[in-house]
């Protein structure tokens, strides 16, 4: 089974683009607000949600870094970066309630059971809604461009007992192999936010 969901563009860039950002330090640690941006414009999208201050309709990249300037003072970068999934939440569900919005978020900790960690993203996509993902430390280097990163995943396929995603970041997306991503053989876990719209 595949499963993919809509995004959007803005011109020809898959989503946002943290590299946009109007600050020095929003464009190396923005990551944590570029993917809440990018969730709040997809909400809007979608679920008619009213989360996206400018025309959701017609994204562009200036109204984009206005909105990532309007999002910055929840989850704006820091020493340590937003290397807990309880920070995104604080910062993201303060966001939320200003704009009124009645979504709670929950948390899947990267020390959860891969197997368990699989059906909680599952569901969250068959739900129609994009998943925010943190990626601390990894073993692999083939992850080193996802370390100490939050990112969206937007898709999945099943393939026997293997399960792939879609990560999408810096405007671009690849699938990866979910296992390999989960289980990074490093003390500090990441982990992946749950979003339950309770309109």
């Amino acid at each position: 089974m595949k499963k993919e969901l809509n995004h959007f563009y803005i011109g020809s860039s898959y989503g946002g683009n943290q590299e946009w950002f109007s600050t020095f330090f929003m464009r190396l640690g923005g990551c944590a607000a570029e993917t809440a941006c990018d969730m709040c414009i997809y909400l809007d999208k979608y679920k008619s949600t009213s989360l996206y201050p400018f025309d959701k309709d017609n994204v562009t990249r200036a109204d984009y870094v206005r909105f990532s300037n309007i999002m910055k003072p929840y989850l704006h970068p820091r020493m340590s970066g937003i290397d807990r999934l309880g920070i995104y939440i604080d910062g993201f569900g303060e966001y939320l309630k200003s704009a009124g919005a009645r979504i709670t978020l929950s948390g899947v900790e990267g020390s959860e059971d891969s197997q368990k960690a699989k059906a909680d993203l599952r569901a969250q996509l068959d739900s129609d809604i994009p998943v925010p993902f943190l990626c601390l430390l990894h073993e692999n280097s083939r992850y080193k461009e996802y370390e100490w990163h939050w990112f969206l995943i937007n898709g999945y396929e099943n393939a026997g007992d293997k399960m792939r995603v879609k990560a999408v970041t810096y405007s671009e997306w690849e699938w990866l192999d979910f296992d390999e991503l989960w289980n990074t053989n490093r003390a500090k876990k990441g982990g992946f936010i749950v979003l339950n719209l309770n309109t």
